[in-house]
């Protein structure tokens, strides 16, 4: 059901997109958003945790994009980094549930999870029950919805209604069967949905920001399949999550209509009853699924999840029908703030073809889901899934009747008395779910800040004394090795400096005279040489004749001695 769920939501929510966003950035955003879709789907179809790991952080990844899409607004960029981390925060648990489940079975597969025997099923389950309520905006994880905001109408459109919110309650009611052998799991999932329904439901009646609104009735509406899960009926979280889908996106397509022809989200100032009727009528089908009144689908899946309840205690039974009725009062609010037909605050333009196209089969698909009223449609789709859906009481009908009634009427009343409710005062502080940012800044951000602050003083006046005091014992082994430098090697250069000096004044006197001595006495012997030869030449032919003689008598004498 929720693999179908996913891209027959995320279609229209995506044509509605390419109509209506602004055109700077569109074929990125459309990019984002099919692949937030396929991530979606591979995290709906995992049979094994370590696919639904992969699944989980695509998601989250996509998410921090889109919801920064307007990159250049520094409250955006900011907004989305708040939600990744608040997020990230409960995706810690889903690393552990991962590497329990693999040490106690030897597996990541869903099928092996049956095995898991004390601490690492208790580890899986807490794990996994952290990840979920991040991801499905539970308390005390909700505040990030708000800052989700920041994103365009399609994102908070696809992303509360079938993909990332869905993803924590999807994943509960996947995995009830093994994580319900944990005794405190299904008290700890209803505790977490009631408080988180109630106080949502709070949150959105005193809220003036239509898509804030929307937010807040997000996280009430997952805390009530939150509640059908631990009440040990998943199959009833899954029917109301997929009813919530389909009348929880085109509630976000109108408020981004009437955000855009406001040029802003404030409730007060819109009454766009009139100037867009359409609009308004296919708001009203998705307020009346939202408010719970019959015969509207969603109105069967709330009655049904009371009666979940009711067999977990009277008393969680009554929370349902409580938070019910909440329900019924912030979307009577909103419709009659957002789309009343009170004196329009604008002249607006009508949205074009495939906005209406969008928001209309989005609402006769909310439309189609009344036929679960009937006995045989519900029976139906009870032996297609497998299950047996729970039976109230008729003490229980009449009380959800009663309620969304009651509700319905008190937030008429608030439109007409008090249209600006949550714009300042007591209630804007309850608006901004009841202080929770605050207290989680004053309780986590600021220690944690002060404690990173604290470790980088220790940093530098621990961690950096080693470099500190290794530099200060080198600048003081350089100095007195200079100072070795300068009392042995220096005196030895001079010592060396001054032998030198002394070898080359000895050298010099001995070696002019050598130098100058070879080269004169050969000249002076060549001279002699000379004047000796040229007594020889007196230029007589007997001389030359006697010469001869006397020279081969020489040779002779030489020849006969050498033989």
């Amino acid at each position: 059901m929720v693999a179908l769920l996913v891209p027959a939501v995320a279609l229209p929510v995506l044509a509605y997109a390419a109509f209506h966003e602004e055109r700077p950035g569109l074929r990125r955003l459309l990019a984002l958003l099919l692949l937030f879709v396929g991530a979606m789907e591979l995290l709906v179809i995992a049979a094994d945790l370590l696919t639904l790991l992969a699944g989980w952080e695509l998601v989250g990844a996509c998410s921090w994009a889109l919801i920064a899409h307007q990159w250049r607004d520094a409250s955006g960029a900011a907004s989305s980094l708040y939600a990744f981390v608040m997020t990230r925060l409960g995706d810690l648990g889903m690393f552990l549930a991962v590497m329990a489940a693999f040490a106690g079975s030897g597996s990541f597969a869903y099928a092996e999870l049956a095995q898991l025997q004390g601490l690492p099923l208790a580890l899986l389950t807490f794990g996994l029950l952290l990840s979920a309520a991040s991801k499905s905006g539970q308390l005390p994880f909700s505040p990030w919805l708000f800052r989700a905001m920041a994103g365009p109408t399609s994102v908070s459109a696809l992303l509360h209604a079938a993909t990332m919110v869905a993803a924590g309650a999807y994943l509960l009611a996947r995995l009830q069967p093994q994580l319900s052998r944990v005794a405190w799991f299904g008290p700890a999932v209803i505790a977490i949905g009631l408080s988180t329904a109630l106080a949502g439901g709070v949150v959105a009646i005193v809220q003036s920001h239509a898509k804030k609104l929307l937010a807040a009735s997000t996280s009430a509406h997952f805390g009530l399949m939150f509640v059908a899960v631990g009440a040990g009926y998943p199959a009833v979280a899954v029917a109301h999550l997929v009813a919530h889908a389909c009348f929880k996106a085109p509630l976000f397509l109108a408020a981004g209509i009437a955000g855009q022809r406001t040029d802003g989200y404030t409730l007060a100032r819109m009454r766009l009853g009139r100037a867009l009727p359409w609009v308004a009528t296919m708001s009203g089908v998705a307020v009346l699924a939202l408010a719970g009144v019959p015969p509207m689908g969603a109105a069967w899946t709330k009655e049904t999840i009371a009666a979940a309840g009711e067999h977990a205690s009277p008393w969680v039974a009554a929370a349902v029908l409580l938070a019910g009725g909440l329900s019924a009062v912030y979307a009577a609010r909103f419709q009659g703030l957002a789309f009343g037909f009170g004196d329009p605050c604008v002249q607006a333009k009508r949205p074009g073809c495939v906005e209406r196209i969008a928001m209309t089969l989005l609402a006769l698909v909310t439309l189609v889901l009344s036929l679960l009223w009937l006995p045989r449609a519900h029976a139906a789709l009870g032996a297609l899934l497998g299950v047996s859906w729970p039976t109230s009481g008729t003490l229980v009908r009449v009380a959800s009747l009663l309620l969304a009634g009651l509700g319905l009427a008190t937030g008429n009343l608030l439109v007409r008395r008090w249209p600006k409710l949550g714009l300042s005062g007591a209630p804007a502080a309850v608006a901004n779910w009841w202080g929770l940012p605050t207290l989680l800044r004053v309780s986590l951000s600021t220690p944690v800040l002060w404690l990173a602050h604290a470790a980088a003083c220790a940093d530098d006046a621990l961690i950096d004394a080693m470099p500190r005091g290794a530099a200060l014992l080198g600048r003081r082994a350089a100095a007195r090795f200079a100072r070795g430098d300068d009392a042995v090697v220096d005196r030895g250069v001079r010592a060396s400096e001054t032998f030198t000096m002394v070898l080359a004044a000895f050298g010099r006197g001995l070696g002019e005279r050598v130098a100058d001595g070879l080269p004169e006495g050969t000249a002076a012997l060549l001279g002699l040489g000379g004047l000796d030869v040229r007594r020889l030449q007196t230029g007589l032919s007997q001389h030359y004749v006697a010469m001869l003689a006397i020279g081969g008598a020489l040779l002779t004498v030489i020849l006969l001695l050498g033989s």
